[in-house]
């Protein structure tokens, strides 16, 4: 078997890669991790694996932790865990750091005698998954599909809004008084976007020269705002694509002296989001979604599938919307789902049905630009496996706007309610576990608890003068 390292270990005698960085994803889909030297990388790291501190899986954005999380810091000492690097996600080339090399890693548990601090450790056992990181929860899902024969695609369509204002500038203001890079929407529009253009165009281009394939960009609703597409892949590699897209486009706008949000909701115009394009195949590479007899396209698994995500939506909408500001974007009249429904190419659902054939997929319209995309992934496809396993029979399709109407059961509409749904919730608990149920229960709880103690410019305009 070809080594999976030669190839980084030639660019290094080419003089062409210098560090190796080794990163896991965290709670919030950010890169977390080290610059290893290229030698060190290759003769220990690589197959031993790295030490990092437990506590990257048990934070907050500020990357505070504390108790209730499965993983308690304080309690084991801050001890480490041990990122082994997926070979399958070396990239020898990133354009936004030159000479740098990156690989991603999952979290296992040490063995042997101080490994102590998941289960199973011992002499006699090997290194066990630290079971709350956003990647093992993912291929949890992925290894249930697998069982039964089945293997998901997905993409994921991102937009950001971004701003003529260095990162530096945007937080000396506090955020407020930004200029968009665009004066208007630009919606499809191929004017308008001269500001645009010269930190889009980079991002495009480093973003293939990365390996990642593009298949589409254009301008979107808000100033300022843009969508980059990419070809969709199995859903690990799509996700893993995902991550290393938020990174390098935010270090690219940084070096063009920009800023760029992915934020669900910047302000009271249209918000980000981050749709969802999920598809099954055999493990043969047969679509199973499509049955061309039926009347409507569709395959028995396919309509299971899909009510699978209805029922789930409620008890499973804290994966997909993380925080806070994730459910400013999905109110009403923001353009994005606030009911339970499906939908043929209706983009006031939540679940929007398109393609045909080999390409009849499902999108999820509930992410924004925040979602983990791992979480994302694994909510959606636990949930398609719980419609599936149940046999649940799907509802009509909404053929009107979803939105509007009042008969259509409702999403979550804050992260409290969100939280209560996922920590109450059979559904959740059967599908991923009471461990994980808690963890991300805490880490919505870290979210709300520093929302509360905040005090924003809202409250300062309405309160200040007239209460």
């Amino acid at each position: 078997m070809t080594d999976p390292y030669e190839r980084l270990r030639a660019e290094a005698e080419a003089g062409r890669v210098e560090e190796v960085v080794v990163a896991v994803p965290d709670l919030q889909g950010r890169l977390m991790g080290s610059r290893l030297s290229v030698p060190y990388f290759l003769e220990e790291a690589a197959r031993g694996g790295f030490g990092a501190c437990v506590y990257l899986l048990a934070t907050d954005v500020e990357m505070d932790t504390g108790p209730g999380y499965a993983i308690d810091a304080w309690d084991s000492g801050f001890g480490d865990f041990v990122l082994r690097p997926d070979p399958a996600t070396l990239r020898t080339v990133l354009p936004w750091d030159e000479g740098t090399a990156l690989v991603l890693a999952d979290a296992v548990w040490p063995a042997g005698p101080g490994g102590g601090h998941g289960p199973g450790h011992g002499p006699e056992h090997g290194p066990e998954p630290v079971a709350v990181a956003p990647r093992h929860v993912l291929r949890t899902q992925l290894d249930r599909l697998a069982a039964r024969g089945l293997t998901a695609y997905a993409g994921t369509e991102l937009e950001f809004l971004l701003f003529t204002a260095s990162y530096r500038e945007a937080w000396e203001r506090r955020y407020t008084g930004l200029r968009p890079a665009a004066r208007y929407n630009t919606d499809y529009s191929l004017q308008g976007l001269e500001e645009v253009e010269p930190v889009a165009r980079r991002i495009r281009r480093a973003m293939t020269r990365a390996g990642l394939r593009m298949e589409t960009a254009r301008g979107e609703c808000h100033p300022g705002q843009y969508e980059i597409v990419f070809r969709y892949d199995e859903a690990m590699a799509t996700c893993d694509n995902h991550v290393l897209f938020k990174d390098g486009a935010k270090r690219i706008a940084a070096a063009e002296g920009a800023s760029l949000t992915f934020m669900p909701k910047f302000d009271e115009g249209e918000g980000n989001s981050c749709h969802v394009h999920l598809s099954l195949r055999g493990t043969d590479g047969t679509p199973v979604l499509a049955d061309p007899s039926a009347g409507d396209g569709m395959s028995e698994l396919m309509r299971h599938f899909i009510a699978g995500q209805l029922a789930c939506l409620p008890d499973l909408a804290l994966l997909m919307a993380p925080n806070v500001n994730s459910y400013k974007r999905l109110q009403p009249g923001a353009f994005a789902p606030t009911g339970i429904a499906w939908g043929r190419d209706n983009r006031t659902c939540p679940i929007r049905v398109v393609g045909s054939g080999p390409s009849l997929r499902i999108e999820h319209r509930v992410p924004g630009g925040d979602a983990n995309p791992y979480l994302a992934v694994a909510a959606a496809v636990a949930a398609g496996l719980y419609g599936i396993d149940n046999r649940l029979p799907l509802p009509p399709e909404h053929t009107a706007n979803a939105l509007a109407d009042p008969a259509v059961p409702r999403l979550p509409a804050t992260l409290t309610e969100a939280l209560h749904r996922w920590e109450g919730s059979g559904i959740a608990a059967e599908l991923f576990g009471k461990e994980t149920v808690a963890h991300y229960a805490r880490a919505a709880r870290a979210e709300l608890s520093a929302f509360e103690r905040a005090v924003t410019d809202w409250e300062r305009v309405r309160g200040f003068e007239r209460l």
